[in-house]
């Protein structure tokens, strides 16, 4: 469906950042969590911006906003704010509504990335890989890591083994033409549908979803043993 961006107008990176942070034994929202002294949120705009990204909407409580600003107080890209919904797809679809107007060839040329702030240590590398293939033409773009663990399936009468090696794991961000997420969003809300991902929702008005390579350091930081790995990481000096 995708043609050639030749001239790209700037990248926007909507970043979803509502989430309570419980499962972590947070006292703060999951975003705001600190690795090392600085917040998640933080360092998944630095690395969004290292990648490539020119501005982000960044979706977030409307109670407690002043700590998310404050996160962000030094962010080295321009920052928007939306509130979070009911639903992730949801919390997407407003962040959408606060982009700013753009001549229609344009807009439906911009790239537009999704991503969730608990991957905060995305290498700037796989941001570049999603932004490059979208200007390539891609209407949907998902970076993604092989399956390690062994799977099986739930069936009637007990479990089935899966061929892991047709398997991939999604990660974030994933990118799109701007006018692409904008038609599913809006198909998607006429007809009341919950899908998983904005991939999905790309798939659900007949796009068909890029595959790039992910990174493992892209890890989804939701779970107290997450937080282990993640000061690892900044031991290490990855972030």
């Amino acid at each position: 469906m995708g043609e050639h961006i030749n001239n790209p107008v700037p990248v926007v990176a909507i970043v979803v950042a509502a989430g309570s942070g419980s499962r972590l034994g947070a006292e703060v929202p999951k975003a705001l969590v600190p690795v090392a002294g600085v917040p998640l949120l933080t360092r998944a705009v630095a690395q969004l911006a290292a990648g490539g990204v020119d501005e982000v909407v960044v979706v977030a409580p409307v109670e407690g906003r002043e700590a998310f600003v404050d996160a962000l107080a030094g962010a080295p890209v321009p920052v928007t704010w939306a509130d979070g919904g009911a639903e992730r797809q949801h919390s997407v679809a407003h962040g959408m509504g606060v982009l700013p107007d753009l001549p229609e060839a344009d807009a439906d040329a911009q790239v537009v990335l999704v991503h969730d702030a608990a991957r905060a240590f995305l290498p700037a590398d796989m941001v570049a890989r999603v932004i490059d293939a979208v200007r390539a033409g891609a209407d949907a773009v998902v970076p993604v890591v092989p399956v390690t663990d062994s799977v099986r399936e739930l069936v009637e009468d007990g479990s089935t083994v899966v061929d892991r090696a047709r398997l991939r794991a999604v990660q974030t961000p994933q990118g799109f033409r701007r006018g692409v997420l904008e038609e599913a969003h809006r198909v998607l809300a006429e007809s009341d549908t919950i899908v998983t991902d904005d991939a999905a929702a790309a798939e659900y008005i007949g796009c068909t979803v890029t595959l790039v390579e992910g990174s493992r350091d892209a890890f989804k930081v939701t779970e107290p043993l997450d937080r282990v790995l993640a000061e690892a990481l900044v031991a290490r000096g990855v972030s």
